[in-house]
C-alpha cells in the first residue's frame, strides 16, 4: 500500500449567499479549521470543486470529508458525492437550528445574535464529526487540552486541499482523459520492491489502483491496460534519471 499524505478530514462548507445559513456554514467550518481542529482538517473550496480542481476532487477521493450546508438543498453534499466520493458525514445549518431550538440565524453579511450562536453550535458539532470519522479511521484525533494546543489552535491557519500532496495523472482511456489519483506513489511502491511485471504483479497493482480510484466494471480491461502502459512508461522515465 502506497503511503499517502497523513489522513485528515476535508471541510466542504456550502458557499450560498443567500440565506444567513450560508454565513453561518462558513463561520463555523473556519471555526474548525483554524481553531477547534486545526492539525485534523483542511478546507475545501465548493466553487473551485465544482469547477474541476483536480487537488479538491483527489483530496476528497483519498480522504474523507464532511460537509455542511445551509439548507436542505445540501449543495456540498452532493456536489462532493457527484465528483469525488460519498461524503464521511453531512451536516445542514437550519436543521440543527430546529434540533437545538435556537433562534433563526439573521443578517447574510453581519449575523445578529442567533446568528452568532448558531456557528458556535455548528463548529462545535462539526468538530465532533471530525473526532468521529478519524476514530472510525483508527487514528486519534489531535484533541489534546493543554496549554501548548491551545497556542497552536490560536497561531495555526486554515490549510487547503489543493495542496494535498496527492498527484492527479490523466490517462488516455477508450479516447478520453480519466484523472487517476496516486499513480506516482503506487509505482513508486511497486518498484522499489523490486516487484517484476508478471501477471500476480500486474493483477496486485491494478487492485491497488482500484483502491483509490473508481473503475467501472465493463471498462476494467481498457482501465487496467492503459495502467500497465504508464506503469511502463514510469519505469523506463526511472532508469533515464
Amino acid at each position: 500500500m502506497p503511503e499517502l499524505p497523513a489522513r485528515k478530514v476535508g471541510i466542504v462548507a456550502c458557499s450560498g449567499e443567500e440565506l444567513a445559513e450560508g454565513t453561518v456554514t462558513r463561520l463555523a467550518a473556519l471555526k474548525v479549521l483554524n481553531e477547534l481542529r486545526p492539525r485534523d482538517t483542511v478546507t475545501i473550496c465548493l466553487p473551485l470543486f465544482l469547477a474541476g480542481g483536480s487537488g479538491d476532487r483527489a483530496f476528497a477521493r483519498v480522504h474523507p470529508t464532511i460537509t455542511v450546508d445551509g439548507c436542505d438543498l445540501r449543495c456540498a453534499a452532493r456536489a462532493t458525492e457527484k465528483y469525488s466520493s460519498k461524503p464521511a458525514a453531512s451536516l445542514v445549518v437550519n436543521e440543527l437550528v430546529a434540533e437545538c431550538e435556537l433562534e433563526k440565524p439573521a443578517g447574510r453579511r453581519r449575523l445578529n445574535k442567533a446568528g452568532q450562536q448558531a456557528v458556535e453550535v455548528t463548529a462545535e458539532r462539526l468538530a465532533s464529526l471530525v473526532d468521529r470519522v478519524l476514530s472510525k479511521e483508527g487514528r486519534a484525533p489531535s484533541t489534546e487540552d493543554s496549554e501548548a494546543a491551545r497556542a497552536t489552535r490560536k497561531t495555526s491557519e486554515a490549510t487547503c486541499s489543493c495542496g494535498s500532496g496527492i498527484s492527479v495523472t490523466k490517462l488516455d482511456i477508450g479516447g478520453r482523459a480519466v484523472e487517476m489519483v496516486a499513480l506516482p506513489l503506487i509505482f513508486q511502491k511497486f518498484r522499489d520492491i523490486g516487484r517484476s511485471l508478471d501477471d500476480a504483479a500486474a493483477r496486485e497493482l491494478f487492485e491497488t489502483v482500484k483502491i483509490y480510484n473508481a473503475v467501472p466494471a465493463e471498462a476494467e480491461e481498457s482501465y487496467r491496460q492503459a495502467i500497465l502502459n504508464d506503469y511502463a512508461t514510469y519505469c523506463r522515465q526511472e532508469k533515464k534519471a
